[in-house]
C-alpha cells in the first residue's frame, strides 16, 4: 500500500474523547472498553474518590431539573456543521481581525473549541431573561424530526428550534437551564486561564443562574453580582418598583483578575509640586480592629509644630526628637485604642523616607491630631453597585439614536455598561466574545473602547438570525433578522467612531454563517455506504461549496482562527491560499501533480490541504507527498 496522506476529519473536538484521555493519563483503570471504543467506567470512579461508594439515590448539594443529564450530553456532543465565509455582508475582509457569526450559539461554540480554546480574554453575553415571552433554544437531540416540529413553535431559517418559553409551562426554568448549561460549558472552554465571564440577567432566573455558574465554573471562582440600576424611577409591576438588574461575574480560574476603573474627576481636589492627591485618614476605621489585636499597628507617630507642607500638613517622624515633639496615636472618636492602616516599616519606607513623602499630621479643630496619607491613586476598584446615570437602560435607546436606529435596536443595552466590563477584563490586544449579541452594543463598545486608548482589542459576536416582527420598526425600515440589524450597528458605529475620533483602529469584521458541512455525507460516514456506490467517494465535496468555504473549514479543523491574514497566490495556473504567510496553504483545484509539489515546497508551509480529487489517483497523490516530504520535510500535509 502507498502511504497516503492522512484526512482531515472536519468535525467539531470530541470532547468526552479528550477528556478519556486526560483521565486514563491520571488514572488509568477508570477507562475501559465499550461496545463503541473507550468509555468510563462509573463504578471505578465512585471507588477512586470516595473511602465509600456513591450511590445514585444519595441526597447531595447540587443544582437538579428535568434534562440536566440530555444538557450535559448536549454539550458532548461534536458536530459536522461549518462555517462559510460571506465576504458581501463584511467590512474590510482583507485586514480585519473581528468576527461576526450568524447561527446558534450552541453550534458555533462547537465549531469555535479548536481554534479558540483558551483564547478568548474575556466573554460578555446578555441571554434571554426568561420573562416569559423570550424565546429559548430547545436543544433536545434524542427526538425525531416529527417531534421537534410538533415541540418547536417554529423553526429560523438554519432549521434550529427556538420556542417561546411561557412561564405557565411545566418546564419553565428547566428549559431556560437545560439552554444555558450547554453554552456556558463550552463558553468555559475558549475562555483563557485569566479570563472572566460576565453575565447580565434579571431576578427571573438569577439563583438558578449562579448555581449554574457554581457548577460551570467552580464556586471559588464566583467574583460579584454586580448590581446595575437599571431604571432610576423603577417598573412597577408589582409591589415594590424594580430599578435594577445584575451582572454576575465569574474567573475561568483562580488566576483571573480584574483592572480598576479611573477615579472621576474631582477625586483628587489638592496638589503640589509632584501632582494630585487626595487625603486619607490613616488610622483603620474598621471597628472591630484595634490596639487589641493589632498590636502591630499601634504606635506612635511624632509631629512637628512647625508647618512644612501645604494644607497645613506638619512633617512627622517615628523617632521624637527636638523639632518633633507632638506624640500621636490611633485613637478613635470616643478616644478608645484603635490603630492605623500600615505597620512601622510600610510608614517609614513608604511614608516618610521616600521622595515624595507621603504621610503628614494635621491638627483637628478640638485641637487633637491625625495622620494622614497623601493618596495619589488615579484609579480604583469597581463597586458592586453601578448606578450612574451612563448605566441605565434608557441610555441604549439615546446611543441607539446618535447612530440613526432609534426604534430599531429594541431594548440595546447602554453602551458604558458594556465598556466598563470590558475594560476591567482586558488589556489592549486581548479578544472578547459575545455569543447572544443581539445589536452587537459588544462590538460596538469594543471599538469606541480601542478608539479612546488605542487598544487593539477584538471582537466574535454570534447570533442567531431570528426573524423581525412584522409589526416591528426594524421590519418595516427593511431588516429581515436580528443579524442584519446587528451588522449594521457594527457599520454605523464604526463610521461614527471614526467620524468623531478619527482613530486608527479595527472598523470591520469578516462575517461567517452557520451552514451544514461542506463535505457529502459519505465524507463523515463512508462505513453507510455499500461498495456498489464508490462512485460517491470520486468527488465529496457538495456541488454548491466553493474555494473559500473549504478553506474556512479547514481551518478551523485545524484550529486556525479565522481572523488570520489570508492571501491569495497562483502556483502552476492553479488558485492557492497562504493563511499567516506559511502557517497554512491550501489548494482546492484539479491536477495536483509532483511539478506543483516541487514550486508549493519553496513556500515551506507548515500546514498544506489539497482535495482528494484534486489527485489524478492514488499513486499520484503518494507522489506529491514523498515529494513534499524531501523538499520541505517540515510540511505536514492532508487531504479532504
Amino acid at each position: 500500500m502507498p502511504d497516503t496522506p492522512e484526512k482531515l476529519d472536519l468535525e467539531s473536538k470530541d470532547l468526552i474523547a479528550e477528556k478519556l484521555e486526560q483521565l486514563q493519563q491520571l488514572f488509568p483503570n477508570l477507562v475501559t472498553e465499550g461496545e463503541n471504543g473507550k468509555v468510563l467506567d462509573l463504578d471505578q470512579l465512585k471507588n477512586e474518590f470516595s473511602t465509600e461508594v456513591v450511590e445514585g439515590t444519595k441526597e447531595r448539594y447540587r443544582l437538579e431539573w428535568p434534562g440536566k443529564k440530555e444538557a450535559i450530553v448536549t454539550a458532548n456532543l461534536p458536530t459536522t456543521k461549518t462555517l462559510r465565509p460571506v465576504k458581501e455582508d463584511s467590512v474590510d475582509w482583507d485586514t480585519t481581525e473581528n468576527l461576526y457569526i450568524e447561527g446558534d450559539n450552541l453550534e458555533v461554540l462547537k465549531i469555535l473549541q479548536e481554534s479558540y480554546f483558551g483564547k478568548i480574554k474575556m466573554i460578555y453575553i446578555d441571554p434571554p431573561y426568561n420573562t416569559g415571552k423570550d424565546f429559548v433554544y430547545k436543544d433536545n437531540f434524542s427526538k425525531d424530526a416529527q417531534e421537534e416540529l410538533e415541540e418547536s413553535g417554529q423553526k429560523d431559517e438554519y432549521k434550529q428550534r427556538l420556542i417561546q418559553n411561557a412561564d405557565t409551562s411545566g418546564r419553565y426554568h428547566s428549559d431556560w437551564l437545560s439552554m444555558m448549561y450547554p453554552r456556558l460549558k463550552l463558553a468555559r472552554n475558549v475562555l483563557s486561564k485569566d479570563g472572566v465571564i460576565f453575565v447580565s440577567l434579571d431576578d427571573n432566573e438569577n439563583s438558578n443562574l449562579r448555581k449554574l455558574c457554581d457548577e460551570i465554573f467552580g464556586e471559588q471562582n464566583f467574583l460579584s453580582q454586580v448590581i446595575i440600576q437599571s431604571n432610576k424611577r423603577g417598573q412597577t409591576y408589582k409591589e415594590i418598583a424594580k430599578c435594577h438588574e445584575y451582572v454576575i461575574v465569574y474567573y475561568r480560574s483562580d488566576s483571573g483578575a480584574l483592572g480598576e476603573l479611573a477615579k472621576e474627576a474631582g477625586s483628587l481636589p489638592h496638589q503640589d509640586k509632584h501632582g494630585e492627591y487626595d487625603l486619607w485618614e490613616l488610622r483603620n476605621r474598621n471597628p472591630k480592629f484595634g490596639r487589641h489585636n493589632r498590636p502591630n499597628l499601634y504606635y506612635p507617630f511624632y509631629v512637628s509644630e512647625g508647618i512644612t507642607a501645604d494644607n497645613n500638613l506638619h512633617s512627622v517622624k517615628l523617632v521624637k526628637d527636638e523639632n518633633h515633639t507632638i506624640e500621636v496615636f490611633p485613637k478613635n472618636s470616643e478616644g478608645v485604642d484603635s490603630c492605623w492602616r500600615w505597620g512601622k516599616d510600610k510608614s517609614l519606607n513608604e511614608g516618610i523616607n521616600c521622595d515624595p513623602q507621603n504621610i503628614f499630621g494635621k491638627q483637628k479643630r478640638d485641637g487633637g491630631w491625625n495622620i494622614y496619607e497623601k493618596a495619589r491613586k488615579s484609579t480604583t476598584k469597581a463597586k458592586s453597585i453601578w448606578n450612574d446615570t451612563a448605566v441605565i437602560s434608557e441610555q441604549g435607546t439615546v446611543e441607539s439614536g446618535k447612530i440613526e436606529m432609534s426604534g430599531i435596536l429594541e431594548f440595546p443595552k447602554p453602551l458604558e455598561l458594556v465598556k466598563r466590563c470590558i475594560l476591567l477584563a482586558t488589556t489592549s490586544k486581548d479578544i472578547v466574545l459575545d455569543f447572544f449579541s443581539g445589536s452587537s452594543t459588544t462590538a460596538h463598545a469594543v471599538m469606541q473602547l480601542n478608539a479612546e486608548d488605542g487598544g487593539k482589542r477584538k471582537h466574535i459576536m454570534v447570533q442567531l438570525p431570528e426573524e423581525c416582527d412584522e409589526k416591528s420598526e426594524a421590519f418595516k425600515a427593511g431588516y429581515k433578522n436580528i443579524c442584519e440589524i446587528g451588522k449594521e450597528r457594527i457599520r454605523r458605529a464604526g463610521a461614527k467612531i471614526k467620524e468623531e475620533t478619527g482613530a486608527d483602529i479595527d472598523y470591520g469584521f469578516r462575517v461567517y454563517r452557520l451552514d451544514e458541512s461542506n463535505m457529502a455525507d459519505v465524507y463523515h460516514t463512508p462505513q453507510d455506504y455499500d461498495q456498489d456506490k464508490l462512485e460517491l467517494f470520486a468527488d465529496n465535496v457538495k456541488e454548491d461549496r466553493t474555494a473559500d468555504d473549504l478553506l474556512a473549514q479547514v481551518m478551523l479543523d485545524w484550529g486556525l482562527p479565522l481572523s488570520l491574514p489570508i492571501e491569495e497566490i497562483s502556483i502552476e495556473g492553479k488558485r492557492v491560499f497562504k493563511v499567516a504567510s506559511n502557517s497554512l496553504m491550501a489548494c482546492f483545484e484539479a491536477g495536483i501533480d509532483e511539478d506543483f509539489a516541487k514550486e508549493v515546497a519553496k513556500e515551506e508551509p507548515l500546514r498544506i490541504v489539497f482535495k482528494d480529487a484534486g489527485f489524478a489517483n492514488d499513486t499520484a497523490k503518494s507522489n506529491v507527498q514523498q515529494l513534499l516530504k524531501q523538499l520541505s520535510p517540515e510540511t505536514e500535509m492532508k487531504v479532504i
